[in-house]
């Protein structure tokens, strides 16, 4: 009966972690570039001083998705989507490396080529800068063309975006939505990465998907609640056959 509260208690706790965490992909599924949230389980013996017959449940691995989602065509300049797989490279403000498929760009007050959020995006040689009243255009490789507002027609290419593949497992989702390489070595430039331009991509969380995992892990809940309440009538169906004794 012990064996079965620790399954029941221990896979109770981790179904309303996994809980929050659909109900996380349901909040981001219009968010650009997101990428839904995995978790898996699995049951271990607990460990002490005698025979291993106990058993707990214990999140074994939180992953993501990384199936590409859709592409939406927006016609800005500034918005590119990454065709495949890939990563766009950002700059934190610890002066890291770190990854994001969310392609909404735009210039700050300095010319600074950055997300919305904020982050630097990161070029061949760092952060890009465009020159003022510059119109500018983003080529498939992550080239960015400027031209001048005046008579000129000289196009310049001011720099490339660095666009990179590192293995998927070997990326790891922070806390502020934004990917790293588990080992901390920034990723090398992978010439194979394309961009669309005046695109973005959408969130690959299905929500039909989604709300049926959720009803599912509330059944679940619910199962190992019965479960609980069952060790509980069994202790107290044998509490009253010892005290009969």
């Amino acid at each position: 009966m012990d064996r079965m509260i620790y399954t029941a208690m221990t896979g109770a706790k981790h179904v309303m972690e996994q809980q929050a965490n659909v109900s996380h992909n349901l909040a981001n599924a219009s968010t650009t570039g997101f990428r839904a949230q995995l978790d898996s389980f699995r049951a271990v013996p607990v460990v002490n001083g005698g025979l291993p017959t106990r058993t707990y449940v214990v999140d074994a691995t939180v992953g993501a998705d990384f199936t590409p989602g859709p592409i939406m065509q927006t016609g800005r300049d500034l918005d590119v989507a990454l065709q495949g797989k890939g990563w766009l490279a950002v700059q934190l403000p610890d002066g890291s490396e770190a990854y994001t498929r969310h392609g909404s760009l735009k210039l700050n007050e300095n010319g600074v080529l950055q997300t919305q959020s904020g982050m630097n995006v990161l070029g061949d040689a760092g952060p890009i800068t465009v020159p003022p009243d510059t119109n500018i255009s983003i080529a498939n490789d992550g080239t960015i063309s400027g031209t001048s507002g005046g008579r000129s027609s000289t196009v310049t290419v001011l720099g490339r975006i660095k666009l990179v593949n590192p293995e998927e497992a070997n990326l790891q989702r922070g806390d502020d939505g934004l990917f790293r390489t588990r080992d901390g070595n920034p990723a090398d430039a992978d010439a194979r990465v394309r961009l669309a331009g005046g695109a973005l991509e959408n969130s690959n969380v299905n929500v039909v998907d989604a709300m049926v995992n959720m009803i599912t892990l509330s059944r679940q809940f619910e199962a190992h609640m019965n479960l609980l309440k069952n060790a509980e009538n069994n202790a107290n169906k044998a509490s009253q056959l010892l005290s009969l004794t």
